[in-house]
């Protein structure tokens, strides 16, 4: 029987024939979160977890600075953008490696919705990230300026995170369960954070172990200024400019070479001065509190950390003496308290970036990164919207001396302040002569000009695609600190470049028989009158203020010395000299000087800058903007003379006089300050019976002749007045009378200006509708202005309300777009205000009561608009006094007038002062007359050879 057990088949018979498959096997199940990643993805979620809690602070606080425009980040902030940093550098790692094992063992899994939800919150998350490193400036490696990517990375980073939660619940929604209880824990540890961080946040850093002045507020004065908490500010604090200058060195450059590096005892001059003002001081009142009005402007470090007081006070090795105005004296400024100058501000501790003192360079540079990368708060620690204002640079330029100073009467001292803000050039000034394209604000507009640089803090500020940073040397006309210092020849260039342009002086005609009166032959150029040797001349030298919003000179008016320097001659021969000077430097003092003159109390001129003797001004000479001043110069042509006469005029400008150098350089000093020639005008005349002179070159152009004549009518009304000088207002009608022959609304807008000083009232009435009628019309404002004073004068008492309140209103659209506001011109206020209190007068009797105190209080509130601007403003006070009267309002009429009597001139205690000064110095008593003619042939003139000239009978 055959064998029927089955056999496996032969494969050498069959080829066909195969083995049964092997049983199946099952693939090895590897989890998409193993326990090696289970680890990893715990510091993960931590991380971010601890990182949701400190970003939800971050931006609170972020939300409620927008929110309320208030600055709520501090010390605590910054420490927790610190956590944020630290963590979020932290966590880019792991993410990235759990994100890439992750994904390599979840990939191919069949649930695809949790898959592109995996991968699309890996891509998020890495979004996430790689805007924070973009965010995060890193030294050498990183650092994204461009403010449009910045932005873009800022908004990526801050709606990234809630797209990153929103992709892990849907990507955990498509995977296991999430644990939500797990999520509730974390939020009560994040709601205890919160807490947690709300009370650190309150703590401020700066409050711990401060020291306060024993006399507390009162330790201030007679300095307005204060600091926030009324304690001592660290010096160590105030003097941390190498810390600034890791960021900002093209800047800390400029200001290393700049004036107000040098503010305090380490200028040399100002050295001087403030000891002899705390010697005085000490002497008279037995301490040195008096010299605190100069500290809180020149000597902020000591002031404010306390040293300044110790009448013992080492000036010259003390750590604080050499400071000057720092970086932080500035930037620290968080307040203008008013306008009254005197450093009347508020400075505080500022409040910096943790590490920001440590001597670790590690801690330095982690410091560093945490300002580069989150800079908001630090610009606004030190760069507030006051810094950009003219009010802010007038706490310091702007002064008046205090009776705690002089032991007499509050007086003006000098002001850069009130004179811009009453010209053409800050758009505020309705009276102003000229006015330019656009309003200028404030006054880095021309102090800190702008320059490239490489700066962290620099930015676009204009399209032409370059970073700039603003030149904080403010560059202006302190020619003797650098010399005086030793300073690169680069920084006194940058004065000498700043100056170029800001003067003008034109050789504008000359009068027959050297008399005011006398026959005027002008403009000269391009015609030329000859003259008749053995006669006499004036020669009328035109000085126009041009690139400046505020009064020439200015700052130390007293010790500025600028002069006219005339030279005449006839071929090799000089026939006429003024402002020579002696081999040592002096100047002829029978030179015409640009200064004000100031006496004491005797009669004595204030010399070397001692502010605490200042009485009285003897005269002023400054020159306001857009405007002109006219000098006289006597020039008798010799009757030998054979040759043309040059005349030659150059503006001079030295920072210090001779005295004052002596003063503090020693009595043989040389004074060899810089000298800077700020104008320069040379013209040679024909004379009878000599040959005619050669072509002179092109030379500096000559500006408009229109512009000649009203320069030239403006310098005379300016110096027209009472008594004879009435004779130059004469002259100043026919100079603007030739502006108008010249086709200019000027000349008949500025005849209305004679008229009204001479008060023939329906001349300038006449001249207005001139000016107002002509083809281009004079500017409206200034017919509104002179149209009111003339309605006032002639009590059309409405009319002139309806003028002045449509220039407080600015109604004219081309002053809007030119950025004008007259509604700051205190002028304006107060005869806007006094018209309103005579208008007032008009309503009598019980049935009028109503309207008359209705014109009262409208009064009221421009004397007060006037206050705001100027406090101690006398004319304003006087007024609310009168005003108050009628009110019945006694107390504040007396509180007005004991103001205004505080801050009127005392005229009554001038007379022996100047009487006593003029007696004693003839080149003083000269120069103070209301008409001076400047002799060029004064026996004696420095320079003038002897007999260069023929002399006539008398000086």
């Amino acid at each position: 029987m055959a064998d029927e057990t089955p056999r496996p088949p032969d494969p050498a018979a069959d080829p066909s024939a195969t083995s049964a498959p092997p049983p199946h096997r099952r693939k090895r199940y590897v989890p998409a979160v193993g326990p090696r990643l289970q680890w990893l993805l715990a510091v993960v979620l931590g991380v971010f977890a601890l990182l949701v809690v400190n970003s939800v602070y971050l931006v609170s606080v972020t939300i409620a600075e927008w929110w309320s425009g208030l600055t709520y980040q501090n010390f605590f902030y910054i420490c927790m953008f610190l956590v944020h940093l630290v963590l979020g550098l932290a966590i880019v790692l792991p993410v990235v490696v759990f994100g890439i094992l992750h994904i390599k063992n979840a990939y191919n899994r069949p649930n695809r919705r949790a898959v592109r939800a995996g991968i699309a919150l890996l891509t998020m998350s890495l979004v996430l990230l790689g805007s924070g490193i973009v965010l995060t400036r890193i030294e050498g490696l990183i650092d994204v300026r461009d403010p449009r990517v910045r932005s873009t990375a800022y908004w990526m980073h801050v709606i990234s995170p809630v797209v990153v939660v929103w992709l892990f619940i849907l990507h955990r929604l498509a995977g296991k369960r999430i644990r939500w209880r797990t999520g509730g824990a974390w939020a009560g540890i994040a709601a205890g954070f919160a807490l947690g961080m709300l009370l650190l946040h309150s703590q401020d850093p700066r409050s711990w172990n401060v020291e306060g002045p024993a006399s507390g507020e009162q330790y201030f004065f007679p300095s307005l200024s204060r600091t926030s908490t009324g304690q001592f500010i660290p010096a160590d604090t105030m003097m941390m400019d190498q810390y600034c200058i890791q960021c900002h060195p093209d800047i800390h450059d400029k200001w290393a070479h700049g004036v107000h590096r040098f503010s305090s005892f380490n200028n040399p001059a100002y050295l001087f001065s403030v000891r002899e003002t705390r010697k005085v001081a000490r002497e008279r009142d037995g301490d040195v509190q008096a010299a605190r009005f100069c500290a809180g402007c020149h000597d902020p470090v000591p002031f404010f950390s306390g040293a300044f007081d110790d009448p013992e006070f080492d000036d010259v090795n003390h750590p604080t003496a050499q400071a000057g105005i720092t970086c932080t004296s500035c930037h620290a400024i968080t307040h203008v308290n008013s306008p009254r100058g005197n450093s009347d501000y508020t400075i505080e501790e500022p409040l910096h970036y943790p590490f920001a003192r440590s001597d670790s360079s590690f801690l330095q540079w982690v410091n560093r990164q945490l300002v580069k990368g989150k800079p908001e708060f630090h610009k606004k620690t030190f760069l507030k919207p006051l810094h950009k204002t003219a009010e802010f640079c007038a706490t310091c330029h702007k002064v008046h001396l205090p009776e705690e100073l002089n032991h007499y009467k509050w007086l003006r001292g000098q002001n850069h302040y009130d004179p811009y803000l009453l010209s053409g050039v800050s758009g505020h000034g309705v009276a102003s002569f000229y006015y330019p394209p656009k309003a200028t604000h404030n006054c880095s507009k021309c102090h800190m000009p702008l320059l490239e640089s490489a700066d962290f803090g620099a930015r676009y500020f204009d399209d032409s695609g370059v970073l700039q940073v603003h030149d904080h040397q403010f560059p202006s006309a302190n020619t003797a600190i650098p010399h005086l210092l030793g300073m690169p020849d680069w920084v006194n260039e940058s004065h000498r470049k700043f100056l170029d342009g800001v003067m003008r002086v034109d050789i504008f005609g000359v009068k027959e028989g050297a008399r005011i009166d006398g026959t005027l032959h002008a403009p000269l150029r391009p015609n030329l009158p000859v003259l008749a040797p053995g006669s006499s001349y004036l020669v009328e030298a035109v000085i126009r203020t041009l690139k400046m919003g505020h009064l020439f000179t200015q700052g130390t008016v007293d010790s500025n010395e600028v002069w006219l320097d005339v030279t005449v001659t006839s071929g090799d021969r000089v026939i006429g000299r003024s402002g020579g000077q002696t081999e040592d430097g002096e100047v002829d003092p029978w030179s015409h000087f640009v200064n004000v003159l100031v006496l004491d109390r005797e009669g004595n001129r204030i010399d070397r800058r001692n502010a605490q003797d200042i009485f009285v001004p003897l005269y002023n000479h400054q020159i306001p903007p857009g405007a002109a001043d006219v000098v006289h110069f006597r020039m008798d042509v010799p009757p030998d003379t054979r040759a043309p006469i040059t005349i030659d005029v150059k503006l001079q400008y030295r920072k210090f006089d001779t005295t004052y150098v002596r003063y503090f350089q020693g009595p043989d000093a040389m004074n060899d300050l810089p000298i800077v020639t700020l104008a320069h005008d040379r013209v040679t005349l024909p004379v009878r019976g000599a040959p005619a002179p050669a072509a002179e070159g092109e030379g500096a152009p000559l500006p408009p002749e229109w512009q000649r004549w009203n320069d030239y009518g403006i310098s005379l009304l300016r110096k027209g007045g009472g008594g004879s000088a009435k004779g130059e207002l004469r002259q100043a009608e026919e100079a603007f009378r030739e502006v108008g022959r010249l086709g200019r609304p000027d000349g008949a807008l500025n005849r209305a200006r004679v008229y009204l000083k001479e008060g023939r009232l329906d001349d300038a009435v006449v001249a207005l509708r001139e000016a107002s009628a002509h083809d281009p019309p004079a500017p409206p404002w200034s017919v509104a202005w002179f149209t009111g004073l003339a309605n006032q004068q002639n009590g059309h008492l409405d009319d002139a309300i309806e003028s002045f309140l449509s220039l407080v209103e600015t109604r004219w659209q081309d002053a809007q777009d030119r950025e004008f506001d007259f509604s700051q011109d205190y002028n304006l206020l107060n005869e806007f205000g006094h018209t309103l209190y005579l208008r007032s007068r008009l309503e009598r009797g019980e049935e009028n009561a109503a309207n008359r105190e209705l014109f009262l209080r409208s009064a009221v509130e421009r004397f007060e608009q006037t206050l705001a601007i100027d406090p101690e403003n006398a004319t304003a006070h006087y007024n609310l006094g009168l005003v108050y009267a009628e009110l019945g309002e006694t107390e504040a009429s007396n509180h007005h007038h004991g103001l205004h009597a505080k801050y009127k001139p005392d005229d009554n205690a001038r007379d022996y002062a100047i009487a006593a000064h003029r007696a004693k110095n003839p080149a003083a008593d000269h120069a103070a007359e209301s008409i001076v003619i400047y002799d060029l042939g004064r026996p004696g003139a420095y320079e003038l050879p002897v007999g260069g000239a023929t002399r006539r009978e008398g000086r």
